[in-house]
């Protein structure tokens, strides 16, 4: 069975330093990457490729426009189907939020990966980060039945409406994992997941963690190996 290799990484809008970012995602050796807080406007595209470059990937969706900053890397080894981008269901007068999907294959076997980045705020922000997690599995509940991947800064913990709602569709990779991924400065709360279809067993689940990660961005980069 292939084994894919997954990374999930908030990178800050390339804030603190990029060349650190890319770094880190080609040290993981993922062949899949979701990224969070990529550049998203000024620009946009051209960062994104000058990005996708340095880590020697391919940039397949997202970006700028309906992503909002969700912007999806993979590796020459993985085939890109088809790609899209989409608005999340939010509150007025709050951020519009977003995700990039591609319909991809590795090692012969095709599957769906989504990256989101869910609404900020506390606990009492909990209902719109569960309705934009609504919006998105709506988005994804197609008739093909392929294997689903998700992975994003869902801004709760695993005691979140939102996370439980992920949870309780697909695995969480890092389940009973107590390794924050947020933040860099004072690591305290786990609000990063990589969340596979339970047709797809988890095989490793790690947050990753060196000098160029404490850089590159305030979240740590989480690193799951799916078998496909």
């Amino acid at each position: 069975m292939p084994i894919l290799r997954v990374l999930s990484y908030n990178v800050r809008s390339l804030r603190d330093d990029p060349v650190a970012v890319a770094r880190v995602i080609r040290e993981s050796g993922a062949h899949l990457v979701f990224l969070q807080e990529a550049p998203a406007f000024w620009r946009w595209r051209a960062r994104c490729s000058q990005l996708a470059r340095r880590c020697a990937m391919v940039a397949v969706a997202g970006g700028g426009g309906g992503a909002f900053g969700n912007f999806l890397l993979c590796s020459p080894a993985v085939l890109a189907h088809s790609a899209r981008t989409f608005r999340l269901a939010h509150a007025p007068m709050r951020p519009d939020k977003g995700a990039a999907v591609a319909e991809l294959s590795y090692g012969g076997v095709r599957f769906v990966a989504a990256g989101t980045h869910l609404t900020t705020g506390d606990a009492t922000h909990g209902d719109e980060r569960e309705a934009q997690l609504r919006s998105l599995l709506a988005e994804l509940s197609g008739p093909d039945g392929l294997p689903l991947i998700v992975a994003g800064d869902l801004n709760e913990e695993h005691t979140g409406p939102a996370w439980r709602a992920l949870a309780a569709r697909l695995t969480d990779a890092g389940a009973g994992s107590t390794t924050p991924t947020f933040s860099c400065r004072t690591p305290r709360r786990r609000i990063d997941g990589i969340f596979a279809d339970p047709r797809l067993p988890v095989r490793q689940y790690r947050v990753l963690d060196s000098p160029d990660v404490r850089r590159a961005s305030d979240h740590f980069p989480i690193y799951a190996e799916l078998e496909l």
